[in-house]
């Protein structure tokens, strides 16, 4: 029987074959079948561009790193054969200091799959059949439905900036920008028990943002900045435009603090340093994630979110194509899941 693999051989343009693993499973690692994978704006920019901003890839690569399987061969680990698993794409040295401390997401020698990143550069998840360290494997509930198992990933690096931003309940947060990223964060926060502004350019992103969990939607443009100046006690920067980043700027309030969540800048922009300075705002990045991982596998195994409100559309494997090109038309809302 044949295997679907796909893989990036320039921009936009996706060559697909028939996989051919190797008998030997590499030490360490579980042979897995793809059940969903989910598309990240990562993926989204390797396709258009061949590169993510300063990350250019050397060679064709098969993209992916959302995603979850099922245990074909445990290789010898405590994993059992056609078990449900959440893949945690962060594989990390386990002894340099950052992993000592806990941030696998800063390893020294971090291997990535499907980034440039890595060199040389190691496929990701988009086909049928992975080989990946069964330490990087999380079992889950019987009970638990793969097309929201596939939301771990990029759940978990939501709810690091949320933790980078200390939001908790009661708080005041808001989000700005309602991609797939920023609707994460709203999701997360609200499930803490705060409340949720969600500011976006699009009303039909705005409107999602209330379904998931937001208790305002705001839609940029519509409204005067003067009325939500100071309100927040965290803004979660989404967007990645430096407009939305200065208005994030104004909307927090003294002493409190912005979280840049997930974004690669394109292109030079000014910041209003000043508003920094005199609020003593408190401005943290947001790299991936560490012991957020398990966080988000609990809150899917909880069914606290409605991922299926959060999925904008659903392919299989063999249009891995159609599922990118949709991505970058901006038709969609949500996230674009990969049926394996």
């Amino acid at each position: 029987m044949s295997r679907i693999e796909t893989k990036l051989t320039a921009a936009k343009t996706i060559a697909f074959t028939d996989q051919v693993t190797p008998d030997a499973i590499p030490e360490g690692h579980a042979r897995l079948r793809l059940a969903v994978a989910s598309i990240c704006g990562t993926d989204l920019h390797y396709f258009s561009h061949f590169a993510n901003g300063i990350f250019v890839l050397n060679n064709p690569v098969t993209l992916g790193h959302e995603a979850c399987a099922y245990v074909v061969d445990a290789n010898g680990s405590d994993l059992k054969e056609g078990q449900l698993v959440a893949l945690n794409p962060i594989m990390n040295c386990q002894t340099c200091e950052p992993c000592q401390r806990g941030e696998e997401n800063l390893c020294t020698s971090k291997k990535f799959p499907g980034s440039a990143t890595t060199v040389p550069h190691l496929d990701g998840f988009f086909r049928e059949t992975i080989d990946h360290p069964a330490r990087c494997c999380r079992p889950v509930a019987d009970d638990v439905d793969p097309r929201h198992l596939t939301f771990a990933e990029p759940m978990a690096c939501a709810l690091h900036s949320l933790n980078k931003g200390g939001v908790s309940a009661g708080q005041k947060v808001l989000v700005t920008g309602c991609g797939p990223m920023g609707l994460l964060a709203i999701a997360g926060a609200a499930a803490r028990g705060a409340e949720v502004t969600a500011i976006d350019l699009r009303p039909k992103a705005v409107e999602l943002a209330l379904r998931v969990g937001a208790t305002n939607g705001l839609i940029a443009g519509e409204f005067e900045e003067k009325d939500i100046e100071g309100s927040f006690d965290v803004v979660v920067e989404a967007s990645g435009a430096i407009p939305a980043f200065n208005s994030a700027l104004k909307a927090v309030r003294k002493k409190g603090t912005v979280s840049i969540l997930s974004n690669m800048q394109m292109k030079p922009a000014e910041v209003l340093l000043n508003l920094i300075m005199l609020k003593e705002i408190q401005v943290v990045g947001s790299f991936q994630f560490n012991k957020e991982f398990e966080e988000a596998v609990q809150l899917i195994e909880e069914k606290k979110i409605d991922f299926d409100a959060l999925t904008a559309a659903s392919f299989p494997l063999a249009e891995t194509d159609k599922a990118l090109e949709l991505m970058a038309s901006g038709a969609a809302f949500g996230k674009i899941i990969i049926l394996g």
